[in-house]
């Protein structure tokens, strides 16, 4: 799995591509996360899943570890375009009540900073 994470406007955007399987690639991904949370203005998130081909288990716990961190700290996380298989999985798991889906960026950051 690849990850981008950009800062930009008190908005921590992550991109990313391949499978979220909860391998080393995941704990880089919390680690990158975790990196940025240094920054006490940072509370808002959002993660583009549209480039997510597969998400198990552990793909789906690394989510809801994230969505804990920030809204832990008065934040929110919103989960943008999930691939076929990842939607099916929130949906299977029945997390599409808990996570905020947007469209694309432009809706997550309309829904984030109407959030904050």
């Amino acid at each position: 799995m690849k990850t981008d994470a950009n800062l930009q406007d008190g908005i921590l955007s992550v991109r990313l591509t391949g499978d979220l399987i909860g391998s080393p690639d995941s704990q880089q991904l919390l680690q990158t996360v975790d990196q940025h949370l240094g920054d006490d203005a940072v509370k808002l998130c959002s993660v583009d899943l549209s480039n997510v081909r597969y998400v198990n288990s552990s793909g789906i716990g690394v989510l809801v570890s994230l969505l804990t961190k920030f809204r832990s700290r008065g934040g929110e996380l919103v989960l943008i375009n999930p691939a076929e298989h990842p939607r099916k999985m929130l949906a299977l798991t029945k997390l599409t009540s808990i996570f905020t889906i947007a469209d694309d960026e432009a809706a997550a950051t309309s829904l984030l900073k109407n959030a904050n």
